[in-house]
């Protein structure tokens, strides 16, 4: 567990979604797996592409790839409440996206966790996948979310 002393709150971020744990969720010692930390911060940047594009997003010729993912644990969490993810875009490149996803549980404004995650584009129909510049669509989406890093 970390003992950041800048320890992200709520009002760190921008995007909100609500997810559910699963009792599968929870490993041998009770809280939630390392690996679903991973699954929530995926679908917290996914779903949040699918919603502000309004498109399929897996169907673009430029995709984006995850190219980088870091977590810093600051209390456990797990099954059966549900999580709160936040989410804010420190950096938008020409071919790439920096984002960070607090975990919320329960009351209070400190996150458990928090993770960085990004997303380099890349041509789909090109076999070689080679790094493209993101589409219009996923840029009009993001620059939203965007603030400035943290120190």
């Amino acid at each position: 567990m970390s003992t950041d002393r800048q320890r992200p709150t709520r009002a760190d971020y921008v995007a909100w979604r609500t997810v559910t744990t699963r009792w599968r969720d929870d490993d041998a010692y009770g809280h939630l797996n390392n690996a679903t930390y991973y699954e929530m911060f995926d679908t917290a940047v996914n779903a949040h592409l699918f919603e502000a594009t309004g498109t399929n997003v897996r169907r673009l010729r430029q995709i984006g790839v995850v190219a980088e993912t870091s977590c810093r644990y600051f209390r456990e969490i797990g099954f059966p409440d549900p999580v709160e993810t936040g989410l804010v875009v420190d950096r938008v490149g020409t071919s790439s996206v920096v984002y960070r996803i607090g975990l919320f549980q329960g009351p209070g404004e400190e996150a458990a966790a928090e993770g960085r995650f990004v997303h380099v584009y890349v041509d789909d129909e090109d076999p070689a996948r080679p790094v493209t510049p993101m589409p219009d669509v996923i840029r009009a989406a993001v620059e939203p979310l965007l603030r400035p890093a943290r120190p």
